[in-house]
């Protein structure tokens, strides 16, 4: 377990006393924060989401946040030092290192099938809408 000190834009919303905190985008909501029960978010919302990963704590839900905010992390943990993924890259930092998170100036182009929705994919990822009764 570690503790992670959670500001956004300079005030401190929350201690998550967590195996981990995921911070995700819409196009990253439905992957790994979905798993530890985030919210699925359409691509087009302008969000991140904090979704605590096994929080030792009941009462703490996933949060949605405006993604023109900043986030601000403190890690505490008992060997000093704390794991840090990003998109399958990891590196240990120790724990005096502080992250700060914003929406990158640019934006990317994103290849997708034509009528072919969103929605059309968590129906046949998620097996939304199907009924194994009949």
């Amino acid at each position: 377990m570690i503790s992670i000190n959670a500001s956004v834009n300079g005030e401190l919303i929350h201690t998550y006393q967590a195996d981990g905190l995921l911070v995700s985008t819409p196009t990253g909501s439905t992957a790994y924060s979905m798993s530890v029960g985030g919210p699925i978010v359409v691509p087009q919302a302008q969000n991140f989401i904090l979704s605590p990963v096994a929080s030792h704590s009941l009462n703490v839900r996933p949060l949605i946040i405006p993604d023109n905010w900043s986030i601000d992390l403190e890690v505490h943990s008992r060997t000093h030092s704390y794991l840090v993924a990003l998109d399958g890259r990891s590196k240990v930092l120790e724990q005096t290192t502080q992250l700060h998170i914003t929406k990158a100036p640019f934006t990317i182009k994103v290849v997708k099938q034509l009528q072919h929705t969103f929605f059309d994919t968590l129906k046949k990822k998620l097996m939304w809408g199907i009924d194994k009764r009949n």
